[in-house]
């Protein structure tokens, strides 16, 4: 923005910034020593009285938030709350006075003076001298009504930081969220560990991945779609025996209020369990994040209570399928299946499997209706290329999502460990990638070569901790909890 004859308020501000450094002060300086944060200083001084004076000289920095009394009074804010600050001839010298004319709301200054009480009961700092630490050129929008606009507030994340308590506080609970999580399974024994994002190869999950080029090799690389089949090689490796990797996933996707084409999973591997163990790690991590975060197991969403607290049900697909529509899909042959998903709205195509036509009817009918905590098992092997077979049936695999108000927030498996298995799932996989289907996943080479070394038996977990946040900060939207979703230009 430099077209200060269209913006005369930015052009008051560059008029005052000019106006600092005629009197000698630099309005960017590098640094500013304080000796306390509003909250520090509330908690210091809660008793004292009304009135009362602590003779005790402070150092605090923040942004003017408000100005009252052409400055006399103002609204100073940091990271942990607002304090309030006195300006007035008897405590300032001329210098002071003269950097006081020249502040507007928004700037950030440095405050230093003795902590008092004012008889209407205002913790106040008396201010001795003032420092300008950033001149703000623009001016922060109108107090009462914020940043109202919720696609200019998500462009213009800064903004809606300093106007709205909400968003900083979803934002800072989000991060206790990571931080429990990461506490939780190192206190458990699990190694975190780190993993590629440009693979040569997309894998892990079926999913159009982001292309992008490797100049100095002249190839092609993927970004990371899920990290699952490097974190199984370390487990052949035998690096550890439960590893884990809070990482960032990056998916050619659209866009929705659960969905953005960048996001962050906790994965999880475990050798030598089976995907019940998983359920029960899943339980026991939400459970204890919750009550670190909010205070119990019990949440409400959207207006609606959510219990988090463990165990929680486990339920077949083709079971809850059956009950929302009356069809058992687990007595029909691929042909009969595929008609009954079309009759209920499916419109499959003629490629389309058995296990296709069960997922499909599954989300139509079921999942919106699944709001308490859930597991639900029994899911086709035919969209299940990286685990184990069911037990019972070869129709299906050991593997669940667990869903709460509607929502997938985590996918586990007892992860497939037959190399043989696996190079037969994976050429399926590249007959339906040949057929069109480009989220179907390739063969990797290296990764069936891997498991002719020997992986143990294991479960391995996926969270996604965006949906998760979602829930714990009751945010309507994906976009609520990351700090810059992606946005189409302006």
């Amino acid at each position: 923005m430099n077209d200060d004859v269209d913006d005369p308020l930015r052009s008051i501000r560059l008029a005052k910034l000019d106006g600092l450094r005629e009197l000698g002060i630099e309005p960017y300086p590098v640094a500013f020593d304080r000796s306390d944060e509003a909250a520090a200083l509330d908690a210091r001084y809660a008793d004292l009285p009304p009135s009362g004076e602590t003779g005790v000289t402070v150092r605090v920095a923040g942004r003017i938030r408000a100005i009252r009394n052409s400055g006399m009074f103002i609204d100073l804010h940091d990271a942990s709350g607002k304090i309030q600050v006195f300006s007035h001839k008897d405590y300032l010298d001329e210098a002071g006075l003269a950097v006081l004319r020249l502040l507007d709301i928004g700037d950030l200054i440095g405050v230093e003076g003795k902590v008092r009480r004012t008889p209407r009961g205002e913790l106040t700092i008396n201010a001795a001298a003032i420092t300008v630490l950033a001149k703000a050129l623009l001016p922060l929008p109108e107090k009462f009504h914020g940043l109202s606009d919720i696609e200019l507030r998500y462009r213009q994340r800064y903004v809606d930081l300093i106007m709205n308590p909400q968003s900083r506080e979803t934002l800072r609970r989000r991060s206790r969220v990571v931080s429990e999580m990461r506490a939780y399974l190192s206190e458990h024994g699990y190694l975190e560990v780190e993993t590629p994002m440009l693979h040569t190869i997309q894998g892990g999950a079926s999913a159009k991945p982001f292309v992008t080029h490797h100049n100095a090799l002249d190839m092609e690389l993927y970004l990371r779609i899920a990290p699952e089949l490097h974190l199984k090689r370390l487990l052949v490796g035998g690096l550890a025996d439960g590893v884990f990797e809070i990482n960032r996933c990056f998916r050619n996707e659209g866009l929705s209020p659960r969905h953005n084409p960048e996001f962050t999973t906790l994965e999880i591997y475990v050798a030598y369990v089976d995907y019940t163990a998983m359920m029960s790690l899943i339980e026991t991590l939400v459970a204890r994040v919750a009550e670190r975060v909010c205070d119990g197991t019990k949440i409400s969403y959207g207006g609606t209570e959510i219990d988090l607290t463990p165990p929680w049900p486990r339920r077949s697909m083709a079971g809850l399928v059956q009950e929302a529509t009356g069809i058992d899909f687990l007595a029909l042959d691929t042909h009969a299946a595929r008609a009954a998903a079309n009759k209920l709205g499916g419109e499959l195509s003629r490629e389309a499997g058995w296990g296709h036509a069960l997922e499909t009817v599954f989300a139509l009918k079921v999942e919106d209706a699944l709001i308490q905590p859930v597991h639900v098992t029994g899911f086709p092997r035919d969209i299940s290329p990286l685990a184990k077979a069911d037990r019972n049936d070869p129709r299906l695999v050991e593997r669940f999502e667990t869903y709460v108000y509607g929502w997938e927030i985590a996918n586990a498996f007892s992860e497939l460990n037959d190399p043989i298995d696996q190079r037969h799932r994976f050429e399926a996989q590249m007959q339906a990638r040949a057929a069109g289907d480009e989220e179907a996943q390739p063969l990797d080479e290296d990764y069936v070569t891997a498991l002719e070394y020997g992986l143990p038996p294991c479960g391995g977990l996926g969270v996604g901790i965006d949906r998760l946040v979602m829930l714990l900060t009751d945010s309507p939207s994906i976009r609520d909890v990351i700090a810059f979703p992606t946005m189409r230009p302006r």
